[in-house]
């Protein structure tokens, strides 16, 4: 009997693995053609000098990778991805939180608020882009109008270097704060209505079983809201291109845009590649070590 046991243990589990194998070979495939396949063949690519379009290719192994540890534009743009990734974390999650906290304290008769500060998410990044490049032109955009409403002249946010950078983030901010807005209400219906009761009838008011009872328990989904905000951060790129091609000049030039202008402007396809990996190291450094400063070391059990 313990060895017909055995057998037909041994079957279930075989049964298990087979479609196990089965279900997750189309999602391996996916991943393998669409992610690990060009991850690889981008650090291939990145030594050799090719312009994308030649059947011939120059291996020129490391002189790709030189070039990029030296390049200041690079380096740069690496700088404005930093800039954007802590102002987006700093403005988005915030006031995602504090959309969330409305539309939970008030309840139902939030409903309207709800469907209009989660409308930006409906909208693609590149009609966000054209929506805001017109809103902001100099000639006949909004801020232009309100100025000269009052009196002043045409104000080019976008084609000013002092502002360019903060004018896009703030259209970044716009555009993903519903998502954390969403992603704080999730956290909200983790929390037992039977601790908000319990903190009324012990006298607490709504501020102080907020901030007291409420931000400590949502800390672990902030946590990982900040986590999606700085790796989202660091592979900007359709907003930025539509709206400022990283201009005027250089000052909002991001390093998914600098990739792009030397792989498909300027077929510098070997360069591209190395700069496409670059990026790849850097966000996954970036990712692994704010990962281990928010979460800290795991006790042991």
């Amino acid at each position: 009997m313990k060895n017909q046991s055995n057998t037909l243990s041994g079957r279930r589990q075989r049964s298990t693995n087979i479609a196990a194998f089965v279900f997750l070979l189309p999602v391996i495939l996916l991943l393998t053609v669409f992610i690990f396949y060009p991850i690889v063949d981008s650090f291939m690519i990145s030594t050799y000098k090719w312009n994308g379009i030649a059947s011939e290719r120059t291996f020129v192994g490391i002189s790709n990778w030189t070039k990029l540890i030296g390049d200041r534009d690079f380096w740069f743009a690496f700088r404005n991805n930093i800039v954007i990734m802590i102002m987006s974390i700093i403005i988005q999650i915030p006031i995602g939180l504090a959309e969330a906290t409305f539309i939970e304290f008030v309840g139902k008769k939030a409903t309207i608020c709800k469907i209009l500060w989660f409308i930006p998410m409906l909208m693609s990044s590149v009609a966000i882009g054209f929506l805001f490049t017109y809103a902001l032109a100099a000639n006949g955009g909004m801020i232009s109008a309100v100025s000269q409403l009052f009196g002043g002249g045409n104000i080019d946010l976008l084609g000013n270097k002092n502002t360019a950078l903060m004018t896009v983030i703030f259209v970044i901010a716009w555009q993903f704060i519903p998502f954390y807005m969403v992603y704080a209400m999730a956290g909200y219906t983790s929390i037992s209505e039977d601790v908000f009761e319990a903190s009324l009838i012990d006298g607490a008011t709504k501020s102080q079983y907020f901030w007291k009872i409420a931000l400590p328990l949502l800390m672990p989904t902030l946590k990982s809201a900040a986590i999606l905000s700085m790796v989202g951060s660091l592979k900007y790129f359709d907003l930025i291109y539509v709206m400022t091609g990283g201009g005027p000049g250089t000052v909002t030039e991001l390093m998914a845009t600098y990739m792009y202008k030397n792989a498909f402007a300027q077929f510098n396809m070997g360069y591209g590649s190395a700069v496409a990996a670059g990026m790849f190291i850097l966000i996954t450094l970036l990712s692994l070590v704010t990962m281990r400063l928010i979460n800290g070391k795991k006790e042991d059990e």
